[in-house]
């Protein structure tokens, strides 16, 4: 059975069993926090565990390494919502070691999306966009470097209010152990 048949089966009875009733908050974060973070699987339930947080406490944001790479893109987007309508008044910013992003390079996965079918041609179009492939696709060598240039982009950024904290951490994939990482001033 494919996954996505287990998943619709395994929804059915979740609903049916009302098993959803332990979940049920408001789309206010109880903390008033929103996390940046990766999407790492490693962190799926780790990262709240580590955290304390249960449903409903925090609005947690994933993207690949948990960067910020446009400052007026989704991500940011996300957090002015999560200030001005949801009333969040601290940012997290929680990188990790071991993730995924590190070392990534451009020219290596534009190779793997010729292999995998993209034609040169659908590449090309991508500069229609104005979108630099070097740039968006990068990776970084160092996390908590990624996670500071994060931090600076929230806390410089025109939009966020003054009285918005933003701070940020690594995580240890297997251990949920934090470090603090600190704006170099």
């Amino acid at each position: 059975m494919a996954y996505k048949e287990e998943m619709l089966l395994f929804n059915r009875k979740f609903v049916e069993n009302r098993e959803y009733e332990r979940f049920i908050t408001t789309k206010f974060p109880e903390r008033k926090v929103a996390i940046l973070t990766c999407m790492d699987a490693r962190l799926s339930e780790l990262l709240p565990a580590a955290l304390n947080l249960k449903n409903g406490d925090a609005k947690i944001i994933k993207n690949a390494g948990g960067v910020i790479t446009h400052p007026f893109g989704s991500v940011m987007r996300s957090l002015l919502v999560c200030i001005y309508e949801l009333d969040v008044k601290e940012i997290f910013v929680i990188g990790h070691n071991d993730c995924g992003m590190q070392n990534i390079e451009p020219n290596s996965m534009t190779e793997k999306m010729l292999m995998r079918g993209v034609t040169p041609e659908d590449l090309e179009l991508i500069k229609y966009f104005n979108v630099n492939m070097n740039e968006w696709l990068k990776g970084f060598h160092d996390p908590a470097e990624s996670v500071r240039e994060t931090m600076e982009i929230i806390s410089r950024h025109p939009l966020i209010p003054k009285d918005v904290v933003c701070s940020g951490f690594l995580m240890d994939p297997m251990t949920g152990g934090l470090e603090v990482v600190e704006i170099n001033r």
